[in-house]
């Protein structure tokens, strides 16, 4: 086997820490001494060891003289865990082959750099395009300091999201909900506007798949939110946070908080709502990674006008509705240049539905 080869054994690794590495990437190591695989490792959960450090645990022997592959730059900076750079230095591993470097302004090749200062041999950027692709959210983060956002929504082949009085439950099969909860479990927070929660009560929580409950958002400028909706419940378990232009002095503010939701005043829009860039900001001060939208139509409209939205899923189930609710609303584009771009990676079937996963 060649560098590729054993490569692409760590990036398979690595995607075993989807739903649980968030806000860290997801990386995989394997350790190869005389041509024979003796170690192999990933990063489990946030806050737990890293991959360098499960795979040399889990190495058969010495690992002296051996080579480790990783899919991202080893780290050189003390956070949850001590730097793995140490610990390679300290087992004597002759040399490291590396995927991608690491953005984290912590790390962004300091830690090639300690490897190299101690002697040992470091070769990068192998199948650097797919370790990079693999972890899209984290670089995005790292680079532009704004969480990775994903526009998700069910539509009909005629493109209404709902019936002309408001239904959407279900337009998707069994099999296509299921999958939503899969993309639930792999965000840090789930988005709605006030008029999804007013007209669906929904949950917002992972139930069909394992994985973690995402940080509850709603979009709530005038704070209309029930103390009793669906997203005030289990709070202590999966907690909810309300973004809203009104000031902490507003007696519904202080009701919601009072009932455990937690808000956050934002700057409004030039319409008067909460604006969503300004928003996204403060949630990555949180080291909030990424964010699913669920809708409603006005909360899509807005966050792919303003240029926000970095991948579109859409499911279009085999049904045609005629009047109804559109997903996306007026974007102001009056000629077919000025249309959004799609790039699309994935098309696929759940049940009779088809699925479009594509980035912007």
């Amino acid at each position: 086997m060649n560098d590729e080869e054993y490569m692409k054994l760590a990036i398979k690794l690595a995607a075993k820490g989807r739903c649980y590495a968030s806000p860290n990437p997801m990386v995989g190591a394997v350790i190869v001494k005389n041509g024979q695989i003796i170690g192999r490792g990933y990063h489990q959960c946030c806050g737990q060891n890293h991959a360098e450090v499960n795979a040399i645990a889990d190495a058969k022997g010495k690992v002296a003289g051996s080579t480790l592959y990783v899919t991202l730059e080893p780290c050189c900076h003390s956070g949850k865990t001590p730097p793995c750079t140490d610990l390679i230095i300290r087992h004597k591993i002759r040399r490291v082959v590396i995927a991608a470097a690491d953005s984290n302004p912590l790390v962004s090749c300091r830690g090639i750099a300690c490897l190299e200062n101690a002697e040992i041999k470091v070769t990068r950027g192998v199948l650097e395009a797919e370790s990079r692709s693999l972890n899209e959210v984290f670089f995005h983060f790292m680079e532009t300091g704004l969480p990775f956002i994903t526009v998700k929504y069910a539509q009909t082949l005629d493109g209404r999201i709902a019936t002309a009085t408001g239904k959407s439950q279900w337009i998707s099969s069994p099999a296509s909900l299921k999958y939503a909860h899969r993309l639930r479990a792999e965000h840090d927070a789930i988005l709605v506007g006030i008029g999804t929660v007013l007209r669906d009560n929904p949950t917002l929580t992972v139930r069909l798949v394992r994985g973690r409950n995402p940080l509850r958002v709603i979009v709530d400028s005038n704070l209309a939110t029930p103390a009793d909706a669906n997203v005030m419940r289990n709070l202590s378990e999966t907690p909810t946070l309300i973004a809203t232009t009104q000031k902490p002095s507003d007696p519904r503010y202080r009701k919601l908080s009072e009932a455990g939701a937690r808000l956050m005043t934002v700057a409004p829009d030039r319409e008067k709502h909460v604006d969503l860039k300004k928003l996204f900001q403060k949630l990555a001060r949180e080291n909030t990674s990424s964010v699913l939208i669920e809708g409603g139509a006005a909360v899509i409209t807005s966050a792919l006008g303003q240029g926000l939205v970095n991948r579109l899923v859409v499911v279009t189930a085999p049904k045609i509705l005629g009047k109804g609710i559109e997903a996306v609303g007026d974007l102001n584009i009056r000629e077919l240049t000025d249309a959004k771009i799609l790039s699309v990676r994935v098309l696929s079937k759940k049940g009779p539905d088809v699925i479009m996963d594509a980035r912007l």
